[in-house]
């Protein structure tokens, strides 16, 4: 039939659907605890004034969940803000000289409206900007209150600098000896610097990742391996010829009969002592001085050459009395342990190849079999049998362990210690654009925190910027000099501020309550909303974000803030998006811009690549001819519906089917749609659901609506209806547009999720015998569960029947259901 074609132009259709949408607050999320709830975050960006194609997969990905738990019947939170704080803020100020302030904000309001653009279901009631001084106020109040408690304190320390950006890096921002953001070599330095304990919720970081079953392996494994909890001893080593000790951790105490040397890391208290007026007194100060320019990461690393110099002193062996020289080694540091080790070359992997470096001696104190020890390949560094070790002689690794731990401790030179690899969090930043830490330094009274009452501390507005010099507020003399809270007199106010992983470790909290402002977050709403039901970020944060976020949970589950232990039940991390082979970006020339092509083909042709293309766990190859395939398959499905309108206005939509043609249709209706939903349920396999989808469009496509009886007419229209419902996750301009012209009121975000029987869904099509006399002559394929009478009269409506009957009246019909239509004449 002739049909008026109708073009898609999605640059019409989704100015006209966005304004509707915030005209009538639709994405308002309000808590109705008659309802399940379900809490869909996204990872909030760093305001950096455009979004990117990376950006836009993750905000599908969470507004599709949003969308579809919604019309599954959810009362849904889904909320959005900026982590504002950060060095490229500041540095903008240094090259365009313009304040973060306003570099930030007007760079908020930039990708504001492109997420808009992008139909995202935000509500915005809720956002969070943590340079917001109402924000950050509460992460100063957090400050406070975990100084109080010890959890928070000063120290020097050496640790990783980056002389580009002027500031101290956690662990977690070195990434292969390099800053994590600008890619400088990473130095250390020694610096007094603020930190939180961490090591103190260790066990419990580890021991609750066995809750999160629902985050993916490899973050667990990547958490574990950095926690990193080691079980052993701690030994006293005398110095020879001096009062101190030195103490070590080993894992393997079963081994000390095999110590060959001590070996400290370069930064060790004792080492200057150790070499001073000694031979090696220049060796060790060219060695410490080198390995202050290199990365702990880098030092540590498996792959990295061990390098070592004798310091010229030695320790007295616990137990055999035996002189033991000592060692500093790039591969110990004093992050891990005691930042001391006892060498044990027989049976470790690094200690091996260090002493055949520097020809150390070499003894095996475990074997395999005790009877025939020099059948044992060295290093050994697997549990046996205690060998050439006076006390544990013949015991399995397991019993010795337990004998000198139970001598050391009888002696009083060592105990059983559990220790862990992670270290407490450095947060200091030699910085402008960060929360300021409130506290004063006085002369008389020390370290002094400000009153909760003079809260928040601001960060003043009259800078000056040069990018030298560390931090601008240091040079503030207006912010630095101010009075001592206690004794009234002069005093100079903190002038590092926070990293920027605090502000972001709790705001999914924040979000929780609509503007509250009696305290950090609303222990009610936290209440009805946390924990978050589905996170949804990189991989990358694996150790940095997600650890934190973890650690303030637990933080603010122990003040009474939050309940339950972990933030998150699931974690979702979503793959990069490549093009041409390599992660876009713009030195590679290989960017390709959201607001081009949402301006070319639309939001949701943007949203439904990024969906299609992949699995959302996985990285996504661009292409610029799979962007044009799904700008076609909206534009066919707006066609469907579009150029068939005439008609479809006078037929009701029905899911009732007699006849086969509006029994195949339903079919393909209810296994389409269980397909969809089983597929998005199911660990949010987003590609194959939409696939599922377009096979049933070009299925709905052959249908000849206007030749078709009137109860396939009514599944049809019902087939388009239930379409438009599943894409609108996916599409929702079109959608709400197509469900307009349909004639339905309201918006697809507020329809029920189309509904499957499960039996419909598994109907399939039979082949049906048809016989004369009982000889085959014909076979026709039917719906299965077609009715005898129905089976009867296609039967007798076939050709090669027809033929044989030539008028004939049949004086028997046999049905066999869904078999066979036995004819008799």
């Amino acid at each position: 039939m002739t049909r008026v074609q109708h073009d898609y132009v999605p640059q019409e259709i989704e100015p006209k659907w966005q304004k509707r949408w915030d005209e009538t607050k639709l994405f308002n999320a309000e808590f109705d605890s008659k309802k399940p709830k379900k809490y869909v975050l996204e990872m909030f960006p760093y305001p950096s004034g455009r979004i990117h194609m990376g950006h836009v997969r993750n905000y599908a990905i969470g507004d599709v969940m949003a969308r579809y738990f919604r019309m599954q019947g959810y009362n849904v939170l889904h909320p959005m803000g900026w982590d504002a704080f950060g060095l490229p803020a500041e540095n903008a100020a240094i090259q365009n000289k313009v304040h973060p302030l306003k570099w930030t904000y007007e760079n908020i309001a930039n990708m504001k409206a492109q997420m808009s653009r992008l139909g995202v279901s935000y509500d915005w009631r809720r956002e969070v900007t943590t340079c917001a001084p109402e924000y950050y106020k509460w992460g100063q109040v957090m400050f406070l209150k975990m100084l109080d408690q010890g959890l928070a304190y000063r120290d020097k320390r050496s640790l990783n600098w980056c002389p580009s950006c002027s500031t101290v890096l956690a662990n977690e921002e070195v990434v292969d000896g390099q800053c994590w953001r600008c890619d400088s070599n990473v130095e250390q330095k020694e610096m007094d610097q603020w930190f939180f304990k961490t090591t103190q919720y260790a066990q419990q970081l580890l021991d609750d990742l066995k809750q999160l079953q629902q985050w993916p392996e490899r973050i667990r494994h990547m958490q574990t391996n950095w926690i990193g909890r080691s079980e052993g001893a701690e030994i006293d080593f005398t110095v020879d010829g001096h009062q101190e000790k030195i103490r070590v951790f080993t894992t393997r105490p079963d081994t000390i009969y095999g110590v060959n040397a001590l070996i400290l890391a370069p930064e060790h208290a004792l080492v200057l002592k150790l070499s001073r007026g000694t031979s090696q007194e220049r060796a060790v100060g060219e060695f410490i001085k080198k390995m202050k320019s290199l990365d702990k990461s880098a030092r540590t690393s498996e792959d990295s050459e061990k390098e070592g110099v004798f310091t010229g002193g030695f320790a007295i062996h616990p137990l055999t009395k035996a002189k033991v020289p000592v060692w500093i080694a790039n591969f110990v540091v004093t992050d891990y342990g005691t930042g001391a080790l006892m060498a044990v070359p027989a049976h470790d992997n690094r200690d091996h190849a260090f002493a055949v470096k520097y020809k150390l001696p070499i003894v095996q104190v475990v074997a395999l079999d005790s009877k025939s020890p020099g059948e044992t390949e060295l290093p050994f560094v697997d549990e046996g049998v205690s060998i050439n070790s006076e006390l544990i002689n013949g015991l399995s690794t397991s019993e010795a362990k337990t004998k000198i731990i139970a001598e050391l401790v009888r002696l009083g030179i060592g105990e059983a210690r559990v220790n862990f690899r992670l270290r407490d969090w450095g947060i200091s930043r030699q910085r402008y654009w960060g929360c300021p830490i409130p506290v004063i330094h006085c002369e008389k009274d020390g370290v002094v925190p400000v009153p909760e009452n003079q809260l928040p501390v601001l960060l003043p507005d009259a800078v000056q910027f040069s990018g030298k010099g560390g931090s601008p507020l240091a040079h503030h003399e207006s912010f630095v000099k101010t009075k001592c809270p206690k004794c009234q007199g002069p005093a100079r106010r903190e002038t590092d501020t926070m990293a920027t992983f605090v502000e972001s470790s709790w705001y999914y909290a924040r979000y929780c309550a609509i503007n509250h402002h009696t305290s950090a977050v609303s222990k009610s709403d936290c209440q009805n909303w946390l924990p978050i039901d589905h996170y949804i970020g990189g991989v990358e944060h694996a150790t940095g974000h997600l650890l934190y976020v973890r650690f303030f949970h637990k933080l603010m589950r122990d003040w009474g803030w939050v309940s339950g232990d972990e933030p998150a039940t699931q974690l979702i991390c979503q793959g990069m998006v490549y093009k041409d082979g390599a992660k876009m970006s713009k030195s590679k020339g290989n960017v390709v811009d959201p607001d081009e092509l949402v301006s070319k083909m639309g939001a949701d042709t943007a949203r439904l690549f990024m969906l299609f293309a992949g699995p959302i766990e996985k990285d996504l190859e661009w292409s610029d001819k799979g962007v044009e395939g799904c700008h076609r398959f909206l534009g066919r499905v707006y066609r469907l519906v579009m150029n068939s309108l005439e008609e479809l206005r006078s037929i009701k939509p029905i899911d009732v089917a007699t006849t086969p043609e509006a029994k195949k249709l339903q079919h393909l209706l209810h296994k389409t749609v269980k397909s969809v939903t089983f597929d998005i349920e199911k660990d949010f396999h987003y590609n194959t659901a939409i696939s599922f989808m377009m096979e049933f469009v070009n299925a709905l496509y052959l249908v000849d609506l206007k030749a078709a009886d009137k109860e396939s007419q009514g599944v049809f229209r019902n087939c388009l209806e239930k379409l438009v419902l599943m894409l609108a996750p996916f599409a929702p301009h079109m959608c709400d547009e197509l469900w307009e012209q349909l004639g339905q009121k309201g918006f697809t975000l507020d329809q029920n999720w189309p509904k499957f029987s499960e039996s419909l869904a598994q109907v399939s099509e039979k082949e049906v015998v048809l016989q004369i006399n009982g000889k085959i002559k014909d076979k026709i394929t039917v719906s299965a569960g077609t009715v005898d009478a129905e089976l009867q009269r296609l039967a007798l409506a076939n050709t090669k029947i027809v033929e044989i009957l030539k008028g004939q009246a049949p004086k028997k019909i046999i049905v066999v259901k869904d078999k066979l239509v036995n004819i008799f004449i």
